[in-house]
């Protein structure tokens, strides 16, 4: 349930396997967090190595400290291996340090990392200013190993490729009720379907509801709002991003950018939880970008949409295994 990245990734794994596979989807593919993401593809948790070893033991906080560090390469083997139609760019993203106290948060993430055999380096003042072209950086950290995809696309293309493998996918099919008896999930939608499984996979990320009782409380919804600006004149997109990284700062509301295909630079941030109502939402991201990037005061911005994502309390991965009962 859910044809988001989630979903749709597993239904391509499982239909390989041989297993018969349905998505289905109460959207369209694409509509909800997976089409609508910054397209910042990162490696990494909110936690550093030491963090995890310390808190899970050698262990467990050896898999999640390998898993964190394979996330951006199993997407772009994928859009390698499979020939995905996905435009990106991997060169990197910068984690801007706007204070001395982010700055020494990014010292201590690059200590950790080069021994294990990452592609990272710390950013002068000097430096950060060049790659990013914006202004109030008092430094950052450069991940080479991340990158940026046009995350529609990527969705898009992992339903095409799911649905060669085998998978059914079926869009605007909201499921209403799901009831586990006899060793069989018996399945309900709100057109009338019926389906059963032997296993049910949900996938439905902010969108979770309340299919089984407490699953959504093990998720804090947000509102992402983004801004895209027209296509940037060439004397200004030569200094804005000229190696194309994507960037996320270090402020507690962050907001994360970067270059569009088509050469727009595109800027999100936490939005309000009401749905929008008036390009006035978008206001605050407009003047974050104006101070980090004072020349595009007569640049238009073209663009805007929200979708929901969520995070867990603890930012950590979650598998959830509710009761059959």
């Amino acid at each position: 349930m859910g044809g988001g990245i989630l979903g749709l990734s597993t239904a391509v794994h499982a239909a390989r396997f041989g297993v018969a596979v349905q998505v289905l989807e109460a959207g369209e593919i694409g509509q909800g967090a997976s089409g609508l993401n910054g397209g910042q593809v990162i490696p990494g948790l909110k936690y550093d190595p030491e963090w995890l070893l310390e808190h899970f033991g050698l262990e467990r906080g050896e898999i999640l400290v390998n898993f964190a560090a394979s996330t951006a390469d199993a997407v772009f083997e994928l859009i390698r291996d499979e020939k995905l139609a996905v435009p990106f760019v991997r060169n990197g993203w910068i984690q801007a340090a706007h204070t001395e106290t982010a700055l020494e948060a990014a010292a201590n993430r690059d200590r950790q990392w080069p021994n294990r055999g990452a592609d990272v380096r710390l950013l002068s003042q000097t430096e950060i200013a060049a790659l990013t072209g914006a202004q109030g950086y008092l430094g950052g950290w450069l991940d080479r190993r991340a990158g940026v995809i046009d995350p529609l696309a990527y969705t898009s293309e992992l339903a095409r490729i799911a649905s060669a493998a085998g998978a059914k996918i079926a869009e605007h099919q909201k499921v209403m009720r799901l009831d586990y008896n006899g060793g069989i999930w018996r399945i309900s939608t709100e057109g009338g379907a019926e389906l059963q499984a032997k296993a049910v996979i949900l996938a439905t990320n902010a969108y979770t509801g309340d299919l089984l009782p407490g699953l959504a409380e093990t998720i804090v919804p947000l509102h992402s709002f983004q801004i895209a600006t027209s296509p940037l004149p060439p004397d200004l997109a030569a200094g804005i991003l000229p190696e194309r990284q994507a960037v996320s700062d270090s402020r507690r509301i962050l907001v994360y950018y970067r270059k569009s295909a088509d050469g727009r630079l595109v800027l999100g941030g936490r939005g309000r939880m009401a749905l929008p109502t008036s390009e006035s939402d978008w206001a605050h991201l407009e003047r974050a970008l104006l101070r980090l990037y004072p020349a595009l005061s007569g640049v238009a911005i073209e663009k805007r949409w929200f979708g929901r994502v969520a995070m867990t309390p603890d930012h950590l991965p979650h598998i959830q295994s509710p009761s059959r009962a």
